[in-house]
């Protein structure tokens, strides 16, 4: 068995490379694009965001498909994959959509200074892990791996992507572009400072590109695990 899931990266960004603006859940994408990306949340065995993510956007992360949902049920899966957040902080509303929507199993991977206080506070609403000193990604995905979990989907923010990107831990980049500009350098970009493996001399393969009413799916081949399962 791999010694960490197959994972994808999927977000959608303006054309000035930012995963939105100021404001809650601004809708980069278009209703064509959300079923695609529920189409490959269903394939998934996990999905995973940033503490962030959940206390600013405050995302359910469910397949919305009822004939989706049913599929995974008749093959003896929960509805929705399994949801995943890492933090260094245990602040979390227990009442929030990751916590409070969807039957599958939630896990908060943190450090083991919080890990103590993470478990007093969320322990009735998710298994928490600790990662030991710091929580690195390459242990956090061999972890998911122990747990089971074949096919990851990381869906933001910019430090998560940061962290799977430079730690070469993608298979799979699915890049939406949005025909939009922000124009705000305080907002969130779709990755922070960082050396990454792919870069001026080691270019990354591009596999697809599929318009999409009026967005575009750029998806890059970033190992040679691209396309299992």
């Amino acid at each position: 068995m791999p010694d960490r899931p197959y994972t994808m990266l999927s977000c959608s960004v303006s054309l000035d490379g930012y995963l939105g603006d100021r404001t809650p859940r601004l809708a980069l994408s278009n209703d064509a694009d959300f079923d695609r990306v529920d189409e490959v949340r269903a394939s998934c065995d996990a999905i995973m965001v940033g503490g962030v993510t959940v206390r600013t956007d405050n995302p359910r992360l469910l397949v919305r498909s009822r004939a989706r949902r049913r599929d995974r049920t008749d093959r003896g899966l929960p509805s929705s994959p399994m949801k995943i957040t890492v933090t260094e902080r245990a602040d979390f509303d227990t009442d929030s959509n990751f916590f409070a929507a969807g039957e599958a199993e939630k896990l908060v991977y943190t450090s083991s200074a919080r890990a103590r206080d993470a478990r007093a506070r969320l322990g009735p609403v998710a298994t928490v892990v600790d990662c030991g000193r710091r929580v690195r990604m390459r242990r956090l995905t061999e972890d998911l791996a122990d747990r089971g979990v074949g096919r990851l989907m990381v869906e933001g923010g910019g430090v998560v992507h940061t962290q799977f990107l430079a730690d070469d831990l993608v298979d799979e980049l699915q890049l939406v572009i949005a025909p939009i500009f922000i124009g705000d350098s305080t907002a969130p970009r779709f990755v922070r400072d960082g050396r990454f493996p792919y870069n001026a001399g080691r270019r990354a393969k591009l596999a697809e590109v599929r318009p999409i009413g009026d967005v575009v799916l750029l998806r890059y081949a970033l190992s040679p695990r691209f396309g299992e399962g």
